[in-house]
C-alpha cells in the first residue's frame, strides 16, 4: 500500500478574530508554566492588585511553610521586572502596608489603576515636562540678559 501525501495547510488566525479575555488567559496562565507574551502587561511604578493570597514555600525564611504572608486583595507597586529561566516573567511587587517585597507572575496580578484613575508614571512624566519647560525658560531669560 501506498501512502498519498496529504497537502498541509496553514491557518493563520490573528488576535482579533480570537480575541483572549483575561479569564481566558490568567486561568491558562496558571495551568502551565510556558513562555509569557512579548510585551509586559504591567509597567515599573504601577499601582497592583493580588488576586491569590501568597503562601511559604519554604523559600521565605522568617515564617512557617503553608503559612499565608500576603493576602489576596493586598495593594502594591511594581519595583521591577525581571524573568524567570528566561520565559516566565516576574514582576518585584513592594507591598507597601505589609512591609514586604515579593516575586509575583502576571496572572496573579491585576492592575489596581482602575479604582482611582490615578497613575503615578504619567504624573511623574507630566511634572518632568513641565519642570524641563520652565528650566529652559529660565535659561533663555539668563542667557539673553547676560548677552545685552
Amino acid at each position: 500500500m501506498e501512502s498519498t501525501p496529504v497537502p498541509q495547510t496553514t491557518v493563520s488566525v490573528s488576535e482579533e478574530d480570537m480575541p483572549i479575555n483575561d479569564e481566558a488567559r490568567r486561568t491558562n496562565l496558571y495551568k502551565m508554566s510556558t513562555k509569557d507574551e512579548i510585551l509586559s502587561l504591567y509597567r515599573v511604578g504601577q499601582r497592583v492588585r493580588l488576586i491569590k493570597a501568597i503562601r511559604n514555600d519554604g523559600t521565605y525564611p522568617h515564617a512557617g511553610v503553608g503559612e499565608t504572608l500576603v493576602e489576596a486583595g493586598a495593594e502594591g507597586y511594581v519595583r521591577a521586572i525581571g524573568d524567570f529561566l528566561q520565559t516566565i516573567r516576574v514582576y518585584e511587587v513592594n507591598f507597601i502596608e505589609e512591609g514586604l517585597v515579593f516575586g509575583c507572575r502576571e496572572a496573579e496580578l491585576e492592575s489596581a489603576l482602575e479604582d482611582d484613575g490615578y497613575d503615578e508614571v504619567a504624573e511623574e512624566l507630566r511634572w518632568i515636562k513641565e519642570h524641563r519647560a520652565q528650566r529652559a525658560a529660565e535659561k533663555a531669560a539668563q542667557s539673553q540678559e547676560e548677552g545685552e
